[in-house]
């Protein structure tokens, strides 16, 4: 992955990059319902549609609740800011002018959580879809007739817009294909997740929302080395500052196991006060703020103040072990 530009705004994330792909998620100002009639909902897709085709956007799935909209969308150009900035100044003019209103519709800035390509999105297409069962408003065996949601489109392929791509939805769900019975094992599939899934739990309702990224933890890591994040406050909301201090500390792990020629494995078998153990705790403390709760967690050393305890005496031997200068000398921050 080819570094990029980083924007950065105050307290949330807005990492642009070509081929990024996102969940964006908005509400309206004080949770108002900016969407309660048929005309909102209708003027917001039009407006969506008119961004991707403006921004170049691939939508990959949307949904428009009373008070709220999510989207996944993936941006082929380094522009969801730009785009986000026209499609909700645009809806929001409109709405003003038809009703001869002014002020904010929207509850302050959108959130935009980067989500790896493959099952992540997937998953988040599903969620997006399900939106309307989680909310009550319809039952799953019921779902393809919520109006404004991508999956009304799948179920109407002549109405779907250039810019609506469902191939992750369908490919996800394992492999269906664009056909009136992939569409027909698709709803199947969406009323299965809302019984059992993990796209209907409520579990995982709230962790699509959260954070500011979706995807495995090597995804996560490339994020962090290839755009040269820092978990500055002004830069992170609190869970996303979290992920991007532990994924510096898990990067420096990841070095002292392969400096040291030992496996992941070798964390839940090893002693808890192996002295390689102990050097690696000692290596990413000197170099990071690395908790002892991570690092209890991570070299399978207990608790945190045993973690303490061991790096404590470690740091005031003498002479430093085999081990911990083997990894001053290879590992770098």
């Amino acid at each position: 992955m080819a570094r990029r530009e980083v924007g950065v705004m105050p307290r949330k994330l807005r990492l642009e990059f070509a081929g990024a792909c996102y969940h964006v998620i908005n509400r309206g100002n004080y949770r108002a319902d900016i969407f309660k009639t048929e005309g909102a909902r209708s003027a917001f897709e039009t407006g969506l549609f008119e961004a991707c085709a403006k921004s170049n956007w691939v939508l990959h799935a949307f949904v428009i609740m009373s008070n709220h909209y999510h989207l996944a969308v993936e941006t082929p150009d380094e522009n969801l800011v730009t785009g986000m900035q026209w499609l909700q100044a645009t809806f929001a003019n409109r709405f003003n002018r038809l009703r001869g209103e002014r002020g904010h519709l929207f509850q302050g800035r959108y959130k935009a959580l980067l989500v790896e390509e493959g099952a992540p999105l997937g998953q988040v297409c599903h969620y997006l879809h399900l939106n309307p069962v989680r909310a009550g408003i319809v039952p799953a065996e019921r779902l393809k007739e919520y109006r404004y949601s991508s999956y009304w489109f799948l179920n109407q392929p002549k109405a779907r817009p250039k810019c609506l791509d469902l191939r992750t939805a369908l490919i996800e769900a394992g492999e269906l294909a664009d056909t009136s019975a992939g569409r027909e094992k698709y709803g199947s599939y969406l009323a299965w997740q809302a019984m059992e899934g993990p796209a209907g739990r409520n579990k995982a309702y709230v962790s699509m929302s959260q954070g500011w990224a979706l995807g495995t933890r090597e995804f996560k890591a490339a994020l962090v080395k290839d755009h040269a994040l820092a978990a500055s406050n002004r830069a992170w909301a609190s869970p996303g500052a979290k992920e991007i201090r532990e994924q510096a500390w898990e990067g420096l792990l990841q070095q002292a196991l392969v400096a040291l020629k030992r496996k992941e494995s070798d964390l839940a078998s090893g002693a808890k006060s192996a002295a390689w153990k102990v050097a690696i705790a000692i290596f990413i403390k000197e170099r990071t703020q690395a908790s002892n709760p991570w690092l209890a967690t991570r070299l399978g050393m207990m608790r945190p103040a045993y973690v303490s305890r061991l790096v404590s005496a470690g740091r005031r031997a003498k002479q430093a072990s085999a081990e911990l200068a083997l990894l001053r000398v290879k590992c770098t921050a």
